[in-house]
């Protein structure tokens, strides 16, 4: 067993992933997690975008259709909470939030910027310090959660990240966590800038390997 995986959480095939992605969602928060999730195809993974109707329309104008509908996050093996435009209008949404009936004992869950108030409203986060953007911080601290300036926090199977970009630390989290980091190395440098990948890699997996749990 890879030295990187959870014990007793380790399922290297047939993971599947839900991107909860809503009207008003960051494009680089659901795609960029998506496409390098989805570079363990080989291995029987499959991330897709998963929604509460059946298309909805990014901050930018972008609409797509939904590959799944919200519910599937409820049979997920990862649930990964998106950012967006609309996400304190969401949080407040009660019949929405209804439908998603997440088990961390079973399941790693995840969530970016503002999503990470979405985790706090379904008492996902506890006492544990998360991280969000600067706008959605105060909203975060609102709901009773401590906010640090970092990049990527997790505890166990809840992880948070800040930051746009910060969804390929949330990418490479899931990744090594269920299938090693072997794994997501190869499907990261894949994506990685052409004449850096190693060193983007390893610092790319530096900022992750501290929450890994140990076999």
């Amino acid at each position: 067993m890879d030295a990187a995986q959870p014990a007793g959480r380790v399922k290297p095939d047939g993971v599947k992933v839900a991107v909860l992605t809503f009207d008003g969602f960051n494009e680089l928060d659901s795609f960029i997690a998506l496409g390098l999730i989805n570079r363990l195809g080989h291995l029987g993974w499959s991330a897709e975008i998963t929604s509460p109707s059946e298309q909805v329309r990014s901050m930018n104008g972008v609409a797509i259709a939904a590959q799944r509908p919200l519910e599937f996050a409820n049979e997920a093996d990862v649930v990964l909470f998106g950012s967006g435009i609309h996400t304190r209008t969401i949080a407040a949404d009660g019949a929405l939030l209804d439908r998603l009936r997440l088990d961390p004992v079973r399941q790693l869950i995840a969530g970016q910027c503002s999503g990470t108030l979405l985790m706090a409203r379904l008492g996902l986060l506890a006492d544990m310090p998360a991280c969000t953007d600067s706008t959605t911080k105060p909203w975060v601290v609102e709901a009773g959660v401590r906010v640090v300036d970092e990049p990527f926090h997790a505890r166990g199977p809840i992880a948070t990240a800040g930051g746009c970009l910060a969804s390929q630390y949330l990418a490479a989290w899931v990744m090594a966590s269920r299938a090693g980091l072997s794994a997501a190395r190869q499907a990261l440098h894949y994506a990685a800038p052409v004449g850096e990948k190693d060193v983007y890699v390893e610092r790319l997996l530096a900022v992750v390997k501290p929450f890994l749990s140990p076999a």
